[in-house]
């Protein structure tokens, strides 16, 4: 059994931190909204704390799902912060999907502090987090990795590690690049479908068993063509990890133009109103072209 923290309750963070609690882990939680930590208490028999320092104290492993670089920084560091209640030779493992240069500062900030940093970005969405099936794409030192992978096991279907500080993030935008065109392009074949007077259904039966198969196509195409867009990943967090993408192919060279097109894409739909909709609403857009 390890003694964890778990920092950051959203729709991914939430059951994550229950599937620690399932696989027999001691799990304290916290969360910026302190009543959903009460509540994931009450729900899992964890425990809560009002700060990211309490929640950590006396943790083997601090796991954080949180929104973005400031978020990071937010509990990770400062007087309340979570390094500030870590003890040396105790782990930090990020699964929040941010840069890889925050990440390259919070592993320096923790190191200097006796601590380990493991980037650690997850891929599988809300299901997958309430299933315990994600994809975990691991960066940083391998004796670090190699002790939280067991514990990282209770909520993952494959979890690697990629190589050393921020190769976990950047295995992610990779991961965030592919979407990205897989979804415009089931979006644009059912608008043709569509178009074509064709039965879209139908269509995906015969294409998904071939060369053009997917899981966006096996998992999306049924709630695109009933106009559903309320579950799954948010188009906010979307661009906001789009962005990420293009400013670091920006630094590397890496030409991306087809991430750049589908991120203007999402930002149309944001326009549209949909910052919440999850990502296959880019098919919703192409119906309102009409």
């Amino acid at each position: 059994m390890a003694i964890c923290a778990f920092i950051g309750l959203g729709v991914m963070g939430y059951p994550m931190a229950g599937h620690l609690v399932a696989a027999g882990h001691a799990v304290t939680v916290y969360n910026r909204t302190g009543a959903k930590a009460e509540a994931w208490a009450n729900e899992h028999g964890g425990s809560f704390r009002s700060t990211p320092r309490e929640a950590a104290e006396g943790a083997n492993f601090v796991m954080a799902c949180v929104g973005n670089d400031d978020d990071l920084r937010s509990v990770c560091l400062g007087a309340d912060g979570a390094f500030a209640g870590m003890e040396a030779g105790s782990i930090f493992v990020d699964h929040t999907t941010v840069s890889s240069d925050v990440t390259h500062e919070m592993c320096t900030v923790a190191e200097d502090l006796g601590l380990s940093f493991v980037d650690a970005p997850i891929s599988g969405g809300q299901a997958g987090a309430e299933s315990g099936q994600l994809s975990i794409m691991c960066g940083g030192e391998q004796d670090a990795f190699r002790r939280a992978e067991p514990v990282m096991q209770a909520y993952a279907r494959i979890c690697r590690r990629i190589g050393e500080s921020g190769a976990g993030q950047l295995t992610k935008m990779a991961n965030q690049i592919a979407i990205a065109g897989l979804v415009q392009a089931l979006s644009e074949a059912l608008h043709f479908a569509e178009k074509a007077g064709l039965d879209g259904r139908a269509v995906v039966e015969v294409i998904s068993q071939g060369a053009a198969g997917s899981w966006q196509m096996s998992n999306r195409h049924e709630t695109m063509l009933e106009d559903h867009f309320e579950h799954g990943f948010a188009v906010d967090w979307m661009r906001k990890d789009l962005g990420i993408c293009l400013a670091a192919a920006n630094q590397f060279g890496a030409s991306l133009p087809v991430t750049a097109l589908v991120d203007q894409f999402y930002k149309e739909v944001q326009k549209m109103g949909g910052g919440r909709w999850d990502t296959s609403s880019l098919f919703k857009r192409l119906r309102a072209l009409d």
